[in-house]
């Protein structure tokens, strides 16, 4: 099932990406953060002919072709794949960190039994490709300062173990039985168009929605805490760049660092008041401050840059006065 060799302006980056070669492609945890805004593009562009988003909810009106699927019922990933013949998934379903905290149990079930429910059913089924996001909570406490992709690692959080688990099984799916399994350790990831979901790093979001409501946020961790992040149209261009890239390129496939910019917690508001002088920040740590403490501040990339040309765009200062302009208008529509 391959499409005509062709190339085509990609995103907001301008790069000439080729095509995946791939016709048919499924999107788990279609609704939430990355899927809301990841299956619309993808489905709305010519190089990806067919584009089916899944999630738990009953329906989801922003995406035209949607089924309502639960990762973890094995009867049922198998029947999708086999009726619609996917070619690549995206596996995106997940409980994030703090909400992984309050509902660990939920979070093992979805995180780490609905992974192994889709790459046994991809394997079944002949499935051409799964990329699925990993994440910088599978860094711990132990991890160095600016860890590559081979640094020790010692989550302390159920979703930092299951994004482990992923890493291991996905290596263990391209050795056991080749096939292509694919992964990116994200930051934290901060959108206009998708409200955070549970995650430690919700307070970069959830700040710019307070800035211009309220003109002030009480943030959840400390000022002085750092940590890496990126914006969401970088994220799309890399999961479609890692999706995309020459196998035989891939020298860390399940386990690529990227990020955009890091910064503290303090000189995010700092660039906000460059937009909203007016703006009034508070500082009152919780629960979340914990597993903040246990994430690296940074990461290193270069892989990423070197083996698939990532290639971020977006650093604090675009990201503020993006996320700004684009709120600022939602809100007067």
């Amino acid at each position: 099932m391959l499409l005509p060799s062709h190339s085509y302006e990609y995103g907001c980056r301008g790069l000439k990406l080729d095509s995946l070669g791939l016709k048919l492609h499924l999107v788990t945890g279609a609704a939430g953060q990355i899927g809301s805004e990841l299956t619309p593009y993808l489905d709305s562009h010519s190089d990806f002919e067919f584009v089916l988003g899944t999630d738990l909810k009953e329906s989801f009106p922003a995406l035209d072709r949607y089924e309502q699927l639960d990762v973890t019922d094995r009867t049922n990933v198998n029947s999708v794949l086999e009726r619609h013949e996917i070619d690549i998934i995206f596996h995106l379903a997940a409980l994030l960190s703090a909400t992984g905290e309050h509902r660990p149990q939920s979070a093992y079930n979805v995180n780490l039994n609905g992974l192994y429910t889709v790459l046994e059913a991809a394997r079944q089924t002949d499935v051409e490709r799964v990329v699925v996001p990993s994440s910088i909570a599978f860094f711990g406490q132990h991890t160095p300062p600016i860890p590559s992709e081979r640094a020790i690692y010692s989550p302390t959080t159920m979703y930092g173990v299951s994004k482990a688990f992923f890493e291991l099984l996905g290596e263990y799916y391209n050795n056991r039985y080749d096939m292509d399994v694919r992964g990116l350790r994200l930051p934290g990831v901060i959108s206009h168009k998708t409200k955070p979901e549970g995650g430690t790093t919700d307070y970069a979001v959830e700040v710019f929605y307070e800035a211009i409501e309220s003109g002030s946020y009480t943030y959840f961790v400390r000022e002085d805490t750092r940590l890496p992040f990126v914006y969401m149209p970088d994220v799309i261009d890399a999961l479609i760049a890692i999706a995309q890239a020459d196998s035989d390129s891939l020298n860390h496939p399940c386990s690529y660092n990227i990020e955009g910019c890091s910064f503290t917690a303090r000189e995010l508001t700092a660039a906000i008041r460059d937009h909203i002088p007016h703006f009034d920040a508070d500082y009152d740590p919780d629960s979340r401050q914990k597993i903040a403490d246990t994430w690296p501040e940074t990461v290193d990339d270069s892989a990423a840059h070197h083996d698939w040309s990532w290639n971020p765009k977006y650093g604090l200062e675009e990201l503020c006065s993006d996320m700004i302009m684009e709120l600022e208008r939602q809100q007067i529509a």
